[in-house]
């Protein structure tokens, strides 16, 4: 029997990232990344390998990066994401630091720390974005701005690395049923209405399908909607 290829997923604390451990940990061999403790313990009764992770932490991402050194990697899945809203020109620096850092520049700072072991093994990089990255939404602009900046650097990465076999697909969804979008809700006095949105799991199966597509071809950019489109109130 083969052994498992190896998948590392950035954010699997909850939401998408919690929902693609379960989806993966069958025919993957899952190392699982969370910022806190029982966080970890739940991934680690799912039987996947675990892993702390602050994104916000320059000295959590060397240690992490250290941790993986020496290690093989087929798909290195980013689900993480940080949002809080504001008008355009309210924003703050601690809001436009935040996202900026754990929506775009440390997922970049961790493909730079394993770029070599996915491109031993042609593997595959998935970026969970978001609609918001696609187009402007009223009182997302920091939001929006960092999910462009995921974007452009996904983009430039897959022309970078095509060269290299290493595959670079981003996924685009829509309103998902995740204690985020509840908060954004709430930030912004609108009625949360779960039954609309799209499942987790169900963004988790578009992961799945991404990392195990026939190795000639290459998914690149996955709009993903709600069935039933949602008021353009907010799209994240």
């Amino acid at each position: 029997m083969s052994e498992k290829r190896i998948a590392l997923i950035i954010g699997a604390g909850g939401g998408v990232g919690l929902a693609s451990v379960k989806a993966l940990r069958g025919h993957w061999h899952v190392i699982a990344t969370a910022r806190s403790k029982r966080d970890l313990s739940t991934l680690k009764e799912l039987g996947v390998e675990t892993m702390s992770l602050d994104l916000s932490d320059d000295d959590s991402i060397r240690e992490a990066l250290l941790s993986m050194r020496g290690r093989t990697l087929d798909a290195l899945i980013f689900t993480a994401a940080v949002c809080h809203t504001s008008r355009a020109c309210e924003a703050d620096a601690h809001m436009w630091n935040m996202m900026m850092r754990t929506n775009v520049i440390s997922q970049a700072l961790i493909v730079n720390g394993l770029i070599q072991s996915l491109r031993d093994r042609r593997g595959t990089i998935v970026f969970v974005n978001s609609g918001a990255g696609e187009r402007a939404v009223a009182q997302h602009a920091v939001y929006a701005a960092s999910k462009h900046a995921l974007r452009g650097y996904a983009d430039t990465l897959r022309l970078e690395e095509s060269a290299n076999g290493v595959r670079v697909a981003t996924l685009y969804p829509g309103q998902i049923d995740t204690t985020m979008l509840r908060t954004i809700s709430a930030e912004m006095s609108l009625d949360y209405e779960p039954d609309r949105y799209i499942h987790a799991s169900s963004v988790a199966e578009m992961i799945l399908m991404v990392v195990d597509s026939p190795q000639d071809v290459h998914l690149t950019n996955l709009d993903i909607r709600p069935r039933v489109e949602v008021d353009a109130r907010y799209l994240v």
